[in-house]
């Protein structure tokens, strides 16, 4: 392997060759590939829906989602299967796991579906399969208003729709808030009674003319023929003509007996934006594609659409758009490209400092070579840009360096000693290549196992080690191949930047030089960002189209470092060489691990002290931490209100409401725009799988004023708001409180802040078969809740209060009449939605329409069905003689999972609470934290201990629940419960990632026991793991933080593979170092001589996770900087946790490792002592090993400092002279 490194050297062209084309490759990757703000994750689940207009939600389950339970039941790899039945649907979601065969698996569901479609009852409609995909959800709505008919509005809106959606990066833009249409057929009462026609005939005669039938096939001698005979309706006019009986010579056709009309469905839902009715475009792009360009390709499309249209169509409909995702994601991708580059810049002013200028500029080189070609690998694994993408690589600034740093610090020091740039940089690549395989294998050991996370969580973090895998990967090819290459070459250009320093040094005095640096560090820096922003210099923002955009910034940048190294080189101030001391000498850390090695008693004294400090902060985080969360919560920028009433409300009661809510939103500062839905519908957002209330009668999707523009705002209107009020909590807080003042209705909201942790914290399920049982059960555990301090926005999911109207049939006494009950439901259609004759296409259009027969509005009541007749052959006679009208509580949906019934509980926990328990009593209560630091008395008993202090949180409440539920008795039998939801994922997430720890443990030890062939050694390398989560948990306490489950125990996995990178190279010098000195020696030396690498590697990882870690994010583009931004947020706590665990860590393991090794010298030199003895004691003196052991002992009493070799002078020999024979 090592022979790689002079295969290189000795095709120096060929490999710049390759560096070229991998910069190339790397950039072009970077310019084509999608930019996404969450990563593109595909869920493992499918929704089977049935509709069946009118059946119930008990004949729902019993007739469509049993029999589709026991045919999709046995598909492979199902996870869990939910079902509902409701009031006209019946649904099925099936959740498989990770990995499945989709295709494969989507055909298994069909055949099972047809075979469960045989058994369902007449009157069901066609079955449909839908899958979910993060990225199926809208990236930009599309809205349109106007003071205008509906009729053109909503063909303005389809033919925008067409436009759109022939974009090839659009997969659908769906219409919200329009009705469909459809053909009208009023019967006229008056005119049934009149022509002597009962609603029963009316309904048999369309019925029976409204088919297509296949009559079969005629064989002959002349061929086989089908023979079909279709009767469906072809437009309007079939359906008025069509008979329904004769009256004397005179055919009465529908026409007669019925008014016949184009109209629309009746209105389920009402949707505004900002107050105005609209019908909005909700777009989707296609998996794959660049959102930026897709939402940018959508506006073009809208504008050309609307040039389209005449003057007076343009000022009559508004056209607007809003939720528009591409500015989060290029906001999102501007402050990470800051927060990249932030990171270089600090990494690049470390290296600078400590290793002068070329070797500064070798290691800042492997930085955007390992990024380019880690975008190369990404474009082949067809791997798009996401916010998890960049924050790999801002994870990645320090760790790349490492090997690079090592390389270049060995090349540096043999370089000042003489060797030549190629061969030092050849040698520093083949001394430290294993050391540098060993630490990047050990790092990529800790991230191997989070490519198994489970569920959605690992799904949405997965990017992250496949980033950094990519990354270090690419890091071990640059350390190692190419940059000794690089370095061998700039070396010798590194002499002609020489001799041009000296000329400049020698026609130029110190100061000019000194000034001339400025420039060249501006000409670097307008390089750089020419290289972003082609228009720089042009003060706009714009962002690089490719590699001959950014051309002219790379020449720049390169002229501008030339320039730089020559005047740097110019101003060095050379000072007279000193006279050379001869002798080693200990610096001033080399003195403390000698007092610490070189006695027996220190490395226990040291060893005994960093234990207690790990031990006493473990003790301390325990009784004083922030409690734990699943993930990290996030500043709002959209969320959605749900408006929640009870009772048997019509869509107009619906609508008054829900304008309440939407006028205060409206009316408060720092909203920038709703869209308010009463009744059915609402904007397709990603809710991370969190659903409504059950008695929701309509919903506000809200979106505030964008996290940038807030600035600008509040100092356009500081009459209206200050900046601070225009904080997402802070407006969502005042926007609660005020709508808490409407009368009648309750109000939730819930925040649309990213990530895979979204819904309530707090979900239990209550499962079992018997129904009365079930609900008894769920009642009291209601009532739990809202006995339990804490608990917010509490809610369940019995049916809620309510009536519907049950129409018994007497079937004796309507078979006595000659009716049925499918009669008597027919009429009943009459005065609902109507009965549907069927369905056709108007001419010019591309859809097909309903035909519904229905009685006209006014009649369109229960009492209407006292007044319709049945013929018989004793007359007209009504249905009230046999039909029974009750009203029964209203049961709206069954919900089941794996083949048994359910509830769902769920409930928020409220925020800044503590619990104070007196240990003695168990007595406690709540409080808030406010609260509790500003009372004095409270204080004084937490600091005695009197009080024990927890913070109140979702894992807090669950066990202070879960103590009920497993209490005996409390809930009945054959009832059971799981806590779902949130979690759920919590408890999976936790468990994998404790797994994933133990997993990387146990392949670095592996790799460790490989390198150094010591046990002893290798588990002091992985000790240093202890020891960085010492560091996190101080971490946590410093800046005030949670622990989160996802970014805290990610960031902890992390580290595993970090922090042992440092006891690597101390062991590894060390165990070259004890092969020709003293052990005690080696390690003080060791210690020494690997301090600099060691603590230049830690900074430069410290360094560029430092500025995540406080929230900063400077905008090297337009300039500026922003401070916990939305973006920085998310990452908070991973930088955190790698900041502080390997700084503490890293300091620890300086005094730590080499006292365990101290330790082991001396313990093993005792027991070489006593072994000594024994066998003295034993053996006697005359023995051989007695007689050694006293030859050893004179030896050590010579006092000569050096040994003298005696040498005999030197004799020349005398020369031999040839004899010739006599002649």
């Amino acid at each position: 392997m090592i022979k790689l490194v002079d295969i290189a050297a000795s095709r120096a062209r060929m490999v710049m060759a390759f560096i070229l084309l991998s910069l190339l490759a790397g950039g072009f990757a970077y310019v084509g590939l999608p930019k996404e703000g969450e990563p593109d994750i595909e869920i493992p689940v499918l929704f089977v829906s049935v509709p069946f207009p009118g059946i119930s939600a008990e004949d729902s389950e019993t007739l469509l989602v049993k029999p589709m339970e026991a045919e999709l039941s046995d598909l492979d790899g199902l996870k869990t299967m939910t079902g509902t039945a409701a009031e006209g649907y019946a649904g099925i979601a099936l959740e498989f796991e990770f990995g499945w065969d989709k295709t494969t698996i989507m055909a298994d569901v069909r055949d099972a579906m047809n075979n469960a479609e045989g058994r369902f009852p007449d009157g069901a409609d066609q079955y449909s399969i839908n899958e979910i995909n993060f990225s199926e959800f809208p990236i930009i709505i599309i809205n349109l208003t106007g003071d205008v008919p509906e009729r053109m509005l909503l063909q303005v809106a389809k033919d925008l729709q067409d436009r759109i959606e022939s974009i090839d990066a659009v997969l659908e833009a769906s219409l919200t808030g329009e009705r469909a249409e459809m053909l009208e057929v009023i019967i006229d009462p008056l005119r049934l009674e009149a022509y002597n026609v009962t609603a029963g005939e009316l309904i048999n005669i369309v019925n029976n003319n409204n088919l297509l039938i296949a009559a079969g096939e005629v064989d002959s001698a002349q061929g086989s023929f089908s023979v079909k005979i279709p009767s469906s309706f072809n437009d309007a006019l079939d359906v008025y003509s069509l008979p329904v009986k004769t009256n004397g010579d005179r055919v009465v056709t529908l026409g007669d007996l019925a008014e016949i009309r184009l109209t629309f469905e009746d209105r389920e839902s009402v949707a505004r934006f900002d107050g105005v009715n609209t019908v909005a475009l909700q777009v989707v792009k296609r998996r794959g594609f660049n959102l930026i360009d897709t939402s940018a390709l959508v506006r073009e499309a809208v504008a050309a659409e609307q040039a389209t249209w005449p003057e007076d169509l343009k000022a009559a409909i508004q056209v607007g758009t809003s939720n528009d995702q591409s500015r989060n994601v290029a906001s999102m991708v501007s402050q990470l490209e800051g927060s990249v580059l932030t990171a270089i810049a600090l990494v690049m002013i470390v290296v600078l400092a400590s290793l002068g200028t070329r070797p500064a500029l070798l290691v800042g080189f492997s930085i955007p070579t390992s990024f380019l070609l880690c975008f190369a690998l990404l474009a082949v694994m067809d791997i798009t840009i996401s916010n998890i993408v960049m924050f790999g690589l801002i994870l990645a600034v320090g760790m790349l360096v490492d090997g690079a740093i090592v390389v270049v610090e060995y090349a540096d020091k043999r370089i000042r000693e003489g060797v030549g740039p190629m061969h030092a940089y050849v040698e520093a690549a083949k001394r430290m290549f294993w050391p540098i395989v060993s630490s990047t294998a050990t790092t990529l050991c800790a991230f191997l196992p989070m490519l198994f996370w489970p569920g959605v969580p690992g799904q949405f973090m997965g990017m992250l080690p496949v980033t950094l895998i990519f990354v270090l990967s690419a890091s071990l090819i640059v350390a190692l191949i190419y940059l000794p290459v690089l370095g061998g070459v700039t070396g010798r250009m590194s002499r002609t930047f020489g001799r041009a320093s000296d000329v400049l040094r020698l026609i130029a005095p110190w100061w000019l030089r000194a000034a001339l640096v400025v420039p060249s560090i501006m000409l670097v820096f307008v390089g750089a960002m020419m290289t972003l922003n082609p228009a720089y210099l042009s003060g706009e923002a714009v962002q690089t189209s490719g590699f001959m955009a950014s051309l002219p910034g790379m020449l720049a940048f390169f002229a501008g470092a030339v320039a730089l190294s020559i005047t740097v080189g110019s101003i060095r101030i050379e000072r007279q060489a000193k006279r050379i001391k001869a002798g080693y000498r200990r610096s001033p850390f080399g003195w403390v691990i000698h007092v610490i090695a070189g006695n027996p008693i220190m490395p226990l004294v040291s060893i005994g002290a960093i234990g207690f400090l790990v031990v006493s902060v473990f003790t301390y985080f325990g009784a004083n931490n922030n409690g734990v969360e699943f993930f990290v919560e996030n500043e709002p920028e959209q969320a959605i209100i749900y408006v929640q009433a009870r009772g048997n409300l019509s869509l107009p009661e619906k609508d008054a409401l829900v304008m309440l809510a939407e006028q205060i939103t409206l009316d408060t500062p720092g909203v920038q725009s709703v869209f308010a839905f009463a009744g059915a519908g609402g904007l397709n957002s990603n809710t991370a799988g969190a659903g409504g209330p059950g008695d929701a009668i309509g919903q506000l999707q809200i979106e505030l004023i964008p996290w940038e523009d807030r600035a600008d705002y509040a100092r356009t209107h500081p009459d209206e708001v200050t900046l601070a009020q225009l904080d997402g909590d802070v407006v969502i807080a005042t926007l609660q409180a005020k709508l808490d003042t409407i009368p009648g209705i309750r109000t939730e909201i819930l925040n649309l802040s990213m990530g895979p942790g979204a819904a309530k914290p707090l979900h239990l399920r209550l499962t079992g078969n018997d129904w009365e049982q079930l609900q008894l059960a769920t009642a009291d555990a209601r009532a739990l809740f809202e006995e339990t301090p804490g608990l917010t926005l509490i809610e369940d999911s019995r049916p809620l209060p309510g009536i519907d109207w049950e129409i018994s049939v007497d079937v004796q006494n309507a078979g006595r009449y000659g009716a049925d009950v499918a009669t008597v439901g027919g009429m009943v259609q009459l005065i609902t939605r109507g009965i549907r004759l069927g369905s056709y296409t108007p001419e010019g259009g591309d859809e097909q329409i309903d035909i519904r027969v229905r009685l006209p509005e006014q009649d369109r009541v229960l009492s209407t069905l006292d007044s319709l007749r049945v013929r018989t052959q004793a007359g007209l006679v009504p249905l009230s003689n046999f039909i029974t009208r009750t009203p029964v509580p209203k049961l709206a949906q069954i919900n089941r999972i794996d083949q048994e019934r359910y509830f769902d509980i769920k409930a928020g926990v409220a925020s800044d609470l503590i619990k104070l328990t007196d240990p003695e009593t168990g007595a406690f209560r709540i409080t808030t934290a406010g609260d509790a630091e500003t009372d004095s008395a409270v204080q004084s008993q937490i600091d005695a201990g009197t009080l024990v202090q927890t913070v109140v949180n979702p894992n807090e409440r669950i066990a202070t629940l879960t103590e009920w539920l497993e209490a005996p008795g409390n809930l009945p039998e054959g009832i059971g419960y799981e806590w779902t939801g949130d979690a759920q994922e919590q408890e999976e997430s936790q468990a994998f990632l404790m797994t994933a720890f133990a997993g990387a443990l146990a392949l670095m030890f592996i790799i460790l026991l490989a390198q150094f062939n010591s046990i002893y050694n290798s588990v002091l390398v992985l000790l240093a793991v202890v020891l960085s989560t010492t560091g996190v948990l101080i971490g946590m306490l410093v800046m005030d933080q949670a622990f989160s489950i996802i970014m805290t125990g990610t960031g902890i996995v992390a580290l595993a593979g970090i922090v042992v990178n440092n006891n690597i190279v101390l062991i590894d010098t060390y165990q070259e170092y004890e092969k020709y000195m003293p052990r005690t020696e080696a390690i003080t030396r060791t210690a020494e001589d690997r301090i600099r690498p060691v603590l230049l590697t830690t900074i430069t990882t410290m360094a560029g996770l430092a500025p995540m870690m406080f929230g900063l994010s400077l905008d090297f583009i337009n300039g500026g900087y922003s401070i916990d931004s939305p973006t920085a947020l998310w990452w908070k706590q991973l930088a955190t946790a790698v900041v502080f665990g390997l700084g503490v860590a890293t300091m620890l393991t300086l005094v730590f490792t080499p006292s365990m090794l101290a330790l082991r010298v001396w313990i093993t030199t005792y027991v070489r002592w006593g072994a000594q003895l024994m066998a003295k004691l034993s053996l006697g003196r005359g023995s051989r090993a007695a007689q050694d052991w006293a030859l050893e002992r004179d030896a050590k009493r010579v006092k000569a400092p050096e040994i003298l070799w005696a040498e005999d002078p030197f004799v020349a020999p005398e020369p031999v002279v040839a004899l010739k024979a006599a002649e």
